[in-house]
């Protein structure tokens, strides 16, 4: 199976669930800022990763956006351009 990067951003309601959703994230890819994740994907960990996420949603209130970015491959670096500050890579814990 071939592998698709998505952009994974959310917007969650209530923080106690902005929590275990930025946490399921960690198991799936890299975050790029507070509320968005890049995540390389084959189907199966795609429909994992929703099935990860679905319990954890008040789907009236909350909402969790995937964007493909097209193909992943081992030799194909992320390219961000940032304005502003410059771009890292958080792997710092955030607290809410």
């Amino acid at each position: 199976m071939s592998r698709i990067r998505y952009l994974v951003s959310y917007d969650i309601a209530d923080p106690k669930r902005l929590r275990r959703v930025a946490r399921a994230l960690e198991g799936f890819g890299t975050r790029l800022q507070y509320s968005v994740f890049e995540c390389p994907l084959d189907e199966l960990r795609l429909e994992k990763l929703k099935a990860a996420l679905h319990p954890l949603l008040n789907h009236d209130e909350d909402q969790v956006l995937f964007v493909s970015l097209g193909a992943s491959s081992k030799d194909a670096s992320l390219i961000i351009d940032a304005m502003g500050l410059p771009y890292e890579v958080r792997s710092r814990v955030t607290i809410i």
